[in-house]
């Protein structure tokens, strides 16, 4: 039996109907489905610039412009390998944080209890940590790839602990991920401790800031998914990863990084993860005039999910 895909009937417009991601269909029963789109529509755990509790909607709408059935660059369809649906928004506690991860790994979770795989749509990066709790509570401790500009390892942030610049550090200290077998790839910019590389180091995780990135390419992606090898593992990308002249509606834009055709090539370096969950985080559409954030973070959205169809199969 076909699984759930795409709008392709071509008998109305792509901007016609309920906004879905992909245009997929608005499901909340989980029978038959391999990935969940999952809204997570948080953002109080930003530090500078609010407003990522709008990303969701946002990521839905520029989605509308993707070509989804074949993916190319990964050389897999899609939908062929996958059954997919979007099931819309988690609820959560708009200003409460300890509630909303509560409420968003409860949502979470019922994804996982069906057999299928969230895939997650950002809000701030606090919401990763509810994201790996519903997923470690299933499999047990992560290993995780982190793509964005700050290594979001800090212990504490304006006296807050529980925030997007914690949120890795966080994850580690309660054990949702193994940090033995993780990565932060793209940091660049500006710190808040001088060795703040370090102490990242020394919670166990591999750090390649961008600079070294740039020259060791998809190669310390490939290094980092085979120390990972058969493990389940979480992919997650803050859009603060690209260069903010390709995405610039973010929450703390660090320039210097890469283009959208570097950033999208390290992301699909991946391939080979048995993953448990991704996500793609901090967009801020009312800085978004041209809507160009939104469509890079909904063209990683279609490249996280097109791995997740790479691992049903061998793809060249």
């Amino acid at each position: 039996m076909k699984g759930h895909g795409p709008e392709t009937d071509g008998l109305s417009p792509r901007i016609a109907g309920v906004t879905t991601f992909l245009r997929l269909p608005h499901m909340t029963q989980y029978d038959g489905v391999d990935v969940v789109i999952v809204g997570l529509p948080f953002d109080t755990g930003l530090a500078v610039r609010s407003g990522a509790r709008f990303g969701p909607r946002a990521v839905r709408e520029a989605s509308l412009t993707l070509h989804p059935a074949y993916n190319p660059a990964q050389r897999v369809s899609v939908f062929d390998r996958l059954s997919v649906i979007d099931a819309g928004d988690a609820r959560l506690v708009a200003g409460f944080t300890d509630r909303s991860l509560v409420a968003m790994q409860t949502a979470l979770a019922q994804v996982h209890d069906a057999g299928a795989v969230p895939l997650g749509i950002g809000g701030d990066h606090t919401v990763t940590l509810a994201e790996l709790r519903a997923a470690a509570e299933r499999y047990g401790p992560l290993a995780l790839l982190h793509f964005g500009a700050h290594t979001d390892c800090l212990d504490e942030s304006g006296g807050e602990r529980q925030i997007h610049s914690t949120v890795i550090r966080r994850a580690a200290e309660e054990g949702v991920i193994d940090a033995s077998r993780s990565a932060l790839f793209g940091m660049r910019g500006g710190l808040d401790l001088p060795d703040e590389y370090e102490q990242a180091r020394a919670l166990g995780f591999t750090v390649v800031p961008w600079d070294d990135l740039a020259q060791l390419g998809t190669g310390a992606v490939a290094a980092a998914v085979d120390e990972i090898g058969s493990g389940k593992a979480f992919v997650t990308v803050d859009v603060d990863f690209f260069d903010p002249g390709f995405a610039p509606a973010v929450s703390t834009p660090e320039v210097g990084g890469p283009t959208s055709a570097q950033a999208l090539a390290l992301i699909r370096g991946c391939r080979g993860l048995d993953l448990a969950g991704a996500d793609v985080v901090e967009v801020v559409p009312e800085l978004d005039s041209s809507h160009l954030t939104g469509t890079v973070a909904a063209t990683v959205a279609y490249e996280l999910l097109s791995l997740m169809a790479c691992s049903r199969q061998a793809c060249g």
